[in-house]
This record gives structure tokens, sequence and C-alpha cells, in this order.
């Protein structure tokens, strides 16, 4: 990921602080916006990971500071709400002239609900994601009930959220209890994807279910398992990142060359060894562990590389009866893989080297003619052909580097 610092102005005239995170080459499909949580900055290690996850997937990011906050001008006890939502408008202006029109907006928190007020007013934008977004704005108000009667008496009060403190304003108050993002998600006419952790204890799941309650297709809501409201851990935010790169490929358009480079790239994977069993694979911007169990004298880092053989033909199967499902319309809810490899006498008597059971489960509204054409077009599936049929593979001495 290539990152470069940029700066733009709002609304109001203050020069706001924004980073852009570029795919590898700098060759992007598609931009995405992405909003912090209220009090955060651009550099939160969520908005960090989540972001490098897109540039994988072809995106570029910005992600920028409200005004106030990182290295933003501005003073934040005069933002609010409102102004927040300007600002993303602003953002959205700055990246349609110095990159594309941007197509994803992604909010975290109370970015989330930004995200979803703003989205109606940038033309360009064909979907919208939210992470732990609270239904109604006013919720931020509930982490500093204490403080409520000082900041009516005297304006103002230092109040802490989320590990950090900041001034809170009447105005602030004012400003947030008078906003409602109701009529925007009833009337949003961009796809919407719903991302929360159940044990969120900042903004209850909740609030996730309002969201998508209220709001029309199409429409996703996905659960981010145990992680908590700052997504801290680096799998949790690369994890969301990646969620929302391939839910927003079938919304947004990606410009043809790039897509079509990628295309291109999908089939060369590196692999690197340099002690005992433990091997690093990367393929793009992707890279993973592969190793062998303890009691073959491995240290168990990682998946065997016939695990990941059978991953592969899974992952495949289940791809290639989405696509299928897609475009047909039919109600697929969703496919569960599971593999195993053994040694099939008849097979090994066939003149195969073996065997490998593949049990695929669909859940949803599917009929018996529905379901027994997906059955038959699993074994169309990329990988269940290279492996279903002779592969030559030619053995080369790489020349020193």
């Amino acid at each position: 990921m290539h990152t470069q610092k940029m700066f733009f102005q709002n609304a109001m005239g203050q020069r706001l602080a924004g980073r852009v995170d570029l795919p590898k080459g700098d060759r992007y499909g598609a931009v995405a916006i992405f909003a912090h949580c209220f009090t955060c900055t651009k550099d939160i290690k969520a908005a960090v990971h989540l972001s490098r996850a897109l540039t994988g997937h072809g995106f570029a990011v910005l992600r920028f500071d409200f005004p106030g906050l990182g290295e933003s001008e501005g003073d934040f006890t005069e933002t609010n709400f409102t102004s927040n939502v300007e600002d993303l408008i602003a953002a959205a202006a700055f990246a349609a002239e110095k990159l594309l029109p941007p197509s994803l907006l992604i909010g975290h928190s109370l970015g989330g609900a930004a995200a979803i007020k703003a989205a109606p007013r940038i033309a360009s934008v064909n979907a919208v994601a939210t992470i732990g977004t609270p239904f109604d704005p006013g919720h931020v108000l509930s982490h500093f009930e204490q403080q409520r009667d000082v900041i009516a008496s005297e304006g103002a009060a230092q109040v802490s959220l989320l590990a950090n403190e900041v001034t809170m304003t009447q105005q602030f108050v004012d400003d947030v209890e008078r906003s409602d993002i109701l009529d925007e998600i009833r009337s949003l006419s961009k796809a919407l994807l719903v991302m929360h952790a159940p044990g969120d204890r900042v903004v209850g799941i909740e609030h996730a279910a309002q969201i998508f309650q209220h709001a029309r297709h199409p429409k996703s809501f996905f659960s981010l398992g145990d992680a908590d409201h700052l997504l801290s851990k680096k799998s949790d935010a690369e994890y969301a990142g990646n969620v929302i790169a391939a839910w927003a490929r079938k919304y947004v358009e990606f410009r043809k060359d790039v897509r079509e480079a990628a295309d291109k790239s999908e089939n060369e994977v590196r692999v690197m060894n340099e002690a005992d069993y433990a091997c690093v694979a990367s393929v793009r911007e992707h890279s993973f562990s592969l190793d062998e169990p303890v009691a073959l004298g491995g240290g168990d880092s990682g998946p065997t590389p016939s695990e990941m053989l059978l991953a592969a033909l899974g992952s495949c199967t289940a791809i290639t009866l989405r696509m299928y499902a897609g475009r047909k319309r039919w109600p697929l809810a969703s496919v569960v893989v599971t593999l195993s490899k053994h040694d099939d006498k008849t097979a090994i008597a066939e003149g195969y080297q073996g065997a490998i059971l593949r049990r695929i489960d669909l859940s949803g509204d599917l009929d018996a003619e529905q379901t027994g054409r997906l059955m038959q077009i699993a074994d169309r599936c990329p990988v269940h052909r290279m492996l279903s049929n002779k592969m030559l593979i030619t053995t080369e001495n790489a020349p020193p580097a």
C-alpha cells in the first residue's frame, strides 16, 4: 500500500488533513472515503488496517481528520454532527477532483451515521458501509450523562470518550439531539452494508437491527463476531475491509483497465521458505502462512499445503455457486463446503492418485430443481476442473537475482 498525504478545504475554509491509500503501483479502480469514529482520527489503527485491506482489492481510500482532530485545522468545540456531514461532502468533492468521483462511503461509529446522512447528496456514491453505527446520533450523549448538567450550566465540560479527553459543548448537545437519520435510511437509494459486533459495548447491536430494519433493499448485514467497537485487533479490521471490498464490487463500477489488469495477474503466487517447514505465500497484496503439524516436525503456524488445496477447491466452489445463483437471481442464502482427502480404493484402482470428498450445504428458499442445478454447477468451478483433468506443470530453475 502506498500512502499520500493531502489537504483540502471544507465549507468553512478550514484546512483538513487527509491520507489517500493507494494499491500497489498506484493503479486503482474505484475510490472509497472513510469517516472515522467520534473523537478518533484518520490514523486510528482500525482505519489504517481496514484501508490497507481495501487497497488490496483495487480501491483507493481517502481517510481524513474532522476539524480540531489529528492534523486538521479548526476547533473541535465548534464542530457537531451537522458540520461532520458537510465535511464528508467536502471530502467527496476533493476526491472527485484529485482521484475519481467516490463510489463507496465507509463510516465507523458516528462516522457511519454521517455517511448515511451525506450519501444522498453525493451522486457518485453507489454503496454505503457502516461499522458499529448508532441508529440515533444522539446515542453519543449517553456516554457522558454525568456531565450533562455541567455542560448545560457552564456551556461546556471535559468528557472522556473512547479513551479520549475532549471538551463537549452545549451547541454540540443541541445539534446531535436534533439530528435524525431515519428519513435518510428509509429513502436511501444506495446499497447498504450494516456491520456490527454482537458484543459491542459502546453501541449495542440493537442499533444495527434498527438501521437494517428501516433500510430499503439492496441491504446486507454482516456480523463482526467478537470484535470490539474500535476494531482494535488488526485481524478484525482487515476482515471488515475484505468483506466490504467483496460486497462493494457488486455495486461499484471499477475502471475497466484496472479490472482487466487485476484479472490477468490473478494466478501468480510466490512462496518463500527460510527455516524449518514454515512458508509464507503471497499473491498481489495478500500473504498467508503454511506449515506442517508439530507431529511432523513443523510449527503448525498455518495450514498444510494439502489443506490449502482443499480450501482452494472449497472456496472456488462456493464462489462459483454464488456467481451462478446471483445471475439467476435465485435466493441462495449461504454455502458451506466441507472437504476431506482420503484413500479411495476404487478410485486408486481406476488410476487416480486419491480422492476428495466434498459436501455442499446450501441454505435459502431454493426448490429441488434449483438445488440440483447448483450441485451440477459445482463441478464446473475452475479449481475442480484443474484438479480433475490433466495439468502440465513445467519446472524451471530461477536465474540468480
